[in-house]
């Protein structure tokens, strides 16, 4: 069979570059060319990409299809849903049955609200202090990640930080217990799953001051207890949607008690009386994300989402445990399920790995600049499949170069 290098765009006359030597420029057109004549023979030919992306992350096959639809035009209306106001009724109901469907997947109590604003952590990261921080008070913070480092730089411009528990001086290769917390913080700040490290808060910690978290990277993705939480939030990227919108779920009770003069944007309040509408949203990340949300119900919810996610990462890990060649990052109490970290015992074999995983059409396999080594990044849409492909270049690796 032939095989080119890209995938093709039925639509556009780009020439292809030939993958393997052997194949002429010519054979190339004439595949090309078959493509533009069928291009429904595009999905039949093209491999699967096993996407280990760290975020945006991998979706819902069906999820980019039906949104891929309402681009072109969404649910008869006559319009792109990226050229319909936000304000119209279709939206309005959109970014409700959004709100609502999230709070029922993880199952807050009755007194938190659900917010889809433009943004991302990283701005969640100042609005959550703001909101709840009082003025000359203080909050404790544990600090497990390049994250969660951020969201202290951040949380400093409103009050004190008391950062209670770090696990900075071992490359953030663990998730350190937090011990007790003052009760004169107004709340501890966690980041439950660590992207670039690996790692992840098997339990919530226990805390006699209020929670707050940043879910950004595992949201949805198991279930906890919502009851010690004053808030919740994340960018949607990971496991909810494209980039482009970030998720709050706040204790509506918490709020309103800083005493101090909150900007407008950053007023969770303000949000929360305009029903995310304070300004024009993200509506293509809100639509998207509510049809992720609708995916994960008809799924079976966060419950058996978890069993998948589990199923996922214990097959990799025993691999990696099984293999002398790899070696995991995080310890193995704190590991995550969502971001496996793990490298090369002799990097010399980099360059030979690498072009192992390419050929198997694997993506996204990098490893961030501060760990280096490899990332497999297993969100909830990542079939159990694209886990044993990974697994079996691994084993395969070893039979060649063990």
């Amino acid at each position: 069979m032939l095989l080119c290098s890209k995938q093709i765009d039925p639509t556009h006359s780009e020439k292809i570059v030939t993958q393997h030597k052997g194949v002429t420029s010519k054979g190339c057109e004439i595949f090309e060319n078959h493509l533009l004549k069928h291009p429904q023979a595009t999905n039949q030919i093209m491999p699967q990409i096993h996407n280990f992306s760290a975020g945006p992350c991998i979706l819902p096959q069906e999820v980019i299809t039906q949104a891929s639809k309402a681009i072109q035009s969404w649910d008869g209306h006559g319009l792109s849903l990226v050229e319909m106001s936000h304000r119209s009724k279709a939206f309005v109901e959109t970014m409700e049955e959004c709100r609502a469907l999230t709070k029922e997947l993880l199952g807050l109590p009755d007194r938190f609200e659900i917010l889809y604003l433009q943004g991302g952590a990283s701005l969640g990261f100042l609005t959550a202090a703001m909101n709840l921080l009082p003025e000359g008070g203080q909050a404790a913070y544990a600090d497990t990640g390049t994250w969660s480092a951020k969201a202290i730089k951040e949380a400093k411009h409103a009050g004190g930080v008391d950062v209670v528990t770090s696990s900075k001086e071992n490359n953030y290769d663990h998730i350190p217990p937090v011990g007790n917390v003052d009760d004169s913080n107004a709340y501890l700040h966690i980041t439950t799953n660590n992207t670039i490290f690996g790692t992840q808060y098997k339990q919530m910690p226990s805390s006699n001051v209020p929670l707050v978290a940043d879910m950004s990277s595992d949201i949805l993705s198991r279930t906890f207890n919502a009851e010690p939480f004053a808030l919740i939030y994340g960018g949607v990227q990971k496991n909810m949607g494209p980039a482009g919108a970030v998720m709050y779920a706040v204790d509506t009770d918490q709020l309103g008690a800083t005493g101090r003069e909150i900007p407008s944007y950053l007023d969770l309040q303000v949000h929360i009386g305009k029903d995310s509408m304070f300004n024009t949203p993200s509506v293509f990340s809100v639509y998207t994300t509510m049809l992720t949300l609708r995916w994960l119900k008809a799924r079976g919810g966060v419950p058996a989402i978890q069993r998948e996610n589990e199923a996922k990462s214990a097959l990799l890990y025993a691999e990696i445990d099984r293999n002398a060649l790899f070696s995991g990052h995080a310890r193995v109490d704190s590991r995550s399920h969502m971001n496996v970290t793990f490298r090369l015992n002799d990097n010399h074999h980099a360059e030979s790995f690498d072009q192992l995983w390419n050929a198997a059409n694997i993506s996204g396999l990098k490893g961030h600049r501060s760990v280096g080594g490899y990332r497999a990044s297993m969100y909830n849409a990542l079939p159990l499949s694209s886990v044993q492909v990974l697994v079996d270049v691994m084993s395969e690796f070893e039979r060649t170069h063990g």
